[in-house]
This record gives C-alpha cells, sequence and structure tokens, in this order.
C-alpha cells in the first residue's frame, strides 16, 4: 500500500487484489498531474468541481475517485477489479462507501455531465466507444479533461476528441504525463458508436472455422483473431463427457464457445474482469451456439466467486499486462484461484508466449506442468489439480 498526496489530504491506495509482491502503485504521474490541475496548483485556477456532476472515465484503481470522493463523482469503468479497487479504498480512507456512484462500460451514462475527467484507455477503440457514447450529455460549459502517460497520447488520440467532443490541445509534458483539454462543441454531428465489430474466423481452426465473432470496444485484438488463441484452438482437449468447464479471462469468448460445440454435453462459464470482454463473449455464444443452449457469464475477479472443487476443466489465455505495465500478476492470480475451483483430477490448460515462463508457476502450484503443444512462439500447457 501506498501513500498519496494531495492538496486535499494524504490518502492510502492500493491495487485490487492487493498482492505485496506487486510494487504496482494505485496510481501514477498522470493521477497527479489530474489532480493538481483541478486544485489549481498549475498556474491555473481551481476547476470547480461542487454544484454539477463529475465523471471521471477509466479511474484504473479508483485512486481519482477516492481524491475526489467529496465531490460525489460518477465513476465509469469497463473493469470490475477498478470498481473493487475503489470501493476498498474509500473504505480504508474512511470516505462514504456512496460517495462515488460506479457504472460499468455497458451501463447508460448520466444525461448531463458537467466536469468529465477521462482517463486515457490503452485501447483507442475504447476511447472512441467511451467519448461516443458519453458525447450527449455534454454541453457547451463542460469541462473536459484527459489524462495519460505521454507514451499513451499519440495523435489518434486527440483526434479522436476533437471529432467527437470538440476543440482539443495538449499540456506540457510534467513528469511524462501529459494533460489533454477540449472545449466541447455542441455543433458537432452526433455519431453513433461503430462497435460492436463483427468478423469471420479463418478456416482450419476446428470447430470455429468460419464462425462468427462480436467484439465490443477495448477487447484485445478486437479486429481480428489473435495467434495465441488460434493456435490454442488447435489444440484444445478433447471431450471427455458432461464436463463443468470455465473460459477464464473469457475475451470474446471464441476458447468458450469452441468447448461448448465439441462438447455440448458439457456445461460452460465465461469469465473475465472486463463488462465489454463478458458481454463479448455472450454474443460471441449465442451467434454461435444452437439454439437454447444454456452457459454462464460472470463479470469477476478471476475464480475467486467459484465454489472449491466444482469444476473440471478450466481453459486459459492469461494477460501478461496490467494497463502498461508488464505483470504475471494477473496470471498467478487465475492459476490459483484455478486450482482451488478444480476438483481432484480437474485440469488447467494455458497458453502463453514461451518467454512468460508459466511452466514454473504452474509447477509451484499444482506439483505439475506437461506440454501439450509448442511452436517457436507459444506453448499450450496442462497442470492437473491432484
Amino acid at each position: 500500500m501506498n501513500r498519496l498526496t494531495t492538496s486535499q489530504g494524504v490518502f492510502e491506495l492500493a491495487r485490487h487484489p492487493e498482492d505485496p509482491r506487486d510494487r504496482l502503485r494505485a496510481w501514477d504521474a498522470a493521477d497527479e498531474y489530474l489532480l493538481r490541475r483541478l486544485e489549481g496548483t498549475e498556474d491555473d485556477e481551481p476547476v470547480p468541481l461542487d454544484g454539477g456532476t463529475v465523471v471521471v472515465v477509466g479511474d484504473r484503481w479508483g485512486a481519482l475517485a477516492t481524491v475526489l470522493a467529496g465531490h460525489r463523482p460518477v465513476q465509469i469503468t469497463d473493469s470490475y477489479l477498478a470498481q473493487q479497487a475503489t470501493r476498498a479504498n474509500l473504505a480504508r480512507n474512511g470516505a462514504d462507501p456512496d460517495a462515488v456512484r460506479m457504472l460499468s462500460a455497458r451501463d447508460t451514462p448520466p444525461e448531463r455531465i458537467d466536469t468529465l475527467l477521462v482517463r486515457v484507455p490503452k485501447s483507442l477503440a475504447l476511447l472512441e466507444d467511451q467519448l461516443r457514447r458519453l458525447a450527449p450529455a455534454v454541453h457547451a460549459g463542460t469541462v473536459v479533461i484527459g489524462t495519460g502517460m505521454v507514451k499513451e497520447i499519440h495523435t489518434s488520440t486527440l483526434r479522436f476528441f476533437e471529432r467527437i467532443i470538440g476543440p482539443t490541445r495538449t499540456s506540457l509534458a510534467v513528469r511524462k504525463a501529459r494533460l489533454v483539454f477540449c472545449t466541447p462543441d455542441p455543433g458537432l454531428p452526433a455519431t453513433p458508436s461503430p462497435w460492436p465489430y463483427r468478423y469471420e474466423l479463418p478456416d482450419g481452426i476446428g470447430v470455429m472455422s468460419g464462425r462468427t465473432v462480436t467484439n465490443h470496444a477495448g477487447i484485445f485484438c478486437a479486429d481480428r483473431l489473435d495467434i495465441g488463441t488460434r493456435f490454442f484452438l488447435k489444440h484444445l482437449p478433447r471431450p471427455s463427457g458432461p464436463d463443468r468447464v470455465v473460459d477464464l479471462g473469457c475475451g470474446n469468448g471464441v476458447l468458450g464457445t469452441a468447448t461448448a460445440l465439441a462438447r455440448p454435453e458439457s456445461s460452460v462459464t465465461f469469465v473475465d474482469e472486463s463488462y465489454q470482454a463478458v458481454a463479448s463473449a455472450e454474443a460471441t455464444f449465442r451467434a454461435n451456439a444452437p439454439a437454447g443452449t444454456e452457459a454462464r457469464f460472470v463479470v469477476g475477479d478471476a475464480m475467486a466467486d467459484t465454489a472449491a472443487s466444482s469444476v473440471d476443466l478450466v481453459l486459459s489465455n492469461p494477460p501478461f499486462h496490467s494497463h502498461q505495465a508488464v505483470t504475471d500478476a494477473t496470471a498467478r492470480t487465475m492459476f490459483r484461484g484455478a486450482h482451488a475451483a478444480l476438483r481432484p483430477g480437474g485440469e488447467l490448460w494455458v497458453v502463453g508466449n514461451r518467454h512468460l515462463g508459466y511452466h514454473t508457476q504452474l509447477r509451484r502450484i499444482f506439483g505439475n506442468c506437461a506440454t501439450v503443444a509448442g511452436d517457436p512462439k507459444f506453448v499450450v500447457l496442462r497442470a492437473v489439480r491432484r
């Protein structure tokens, strides 16, 4: 846990789930830069936040919402973990748990926004989708400020602000962070979001060959099948009966849908911390599964809400980035959760880049790990709950 010092006080903040080995903070220089600008400590007047609706978009671990809790902001995020982090950070700082109204990226935004604060996401598609959904609530007097690290703000980033909200300029860089200032132009034509995006899968990947996938904005490799999943689809475990299967970190649901098609007698659960991902997975499943086929779709923290020893098979293509940071913390959480949820004899199948060394973690957690298939870039691993 770390302390963020602002003119409004000192705040103890942590990511979620807390991991003492994870040294990443719950905020960065971009969050600090934005807070200083709001407080009027960047040679400008303070931004008036009282008496209007303050919306914070993309607050990664709740740092912004926690500091601004006194203004009762609306937080909009695609991340279940960000919401959980916000709740925990509000509690550890003694704030009213209802001070922040939390909405997902799938929820209807407020009808009127007076201050719009945007933490620029890694995905430009998600930025576009969010801005187009929020634009109808922005008016000529709305204060719009974006923030991000310099490496996160590109010409294309500014172009979306310019086209969707209005004239845009940037600040000078401070500690490798930058602000984006946007003046709303009510005369801009309202254009609906182009998302979700649908495409047809290639041949040669098993039961999903030629089928249609749905991707909402922000999903990894939203416009094409990522090569890790493509490799995994060629090496999925063979059907062995009416299993209880989990597609963990499901993304657009290709793995789970393939399993449901190959194992129609099995029950499949799709789990992801991204609301957009779970919506994508459900759309992909509904478009390809036979009518009446049932599945479960869960937005959550890996396997945290799954009963112990209740699952036969877990499939996963774990992320190895947390926003811009490279970390195996997410994979570790997923592997431990899978171990707890699997029955004795149950199996976890994982695909990952060779250099990530997942076999070491799996052997530590499961006591075993076997290589199912590999190529110069990827490896499919199998671990069995003893």
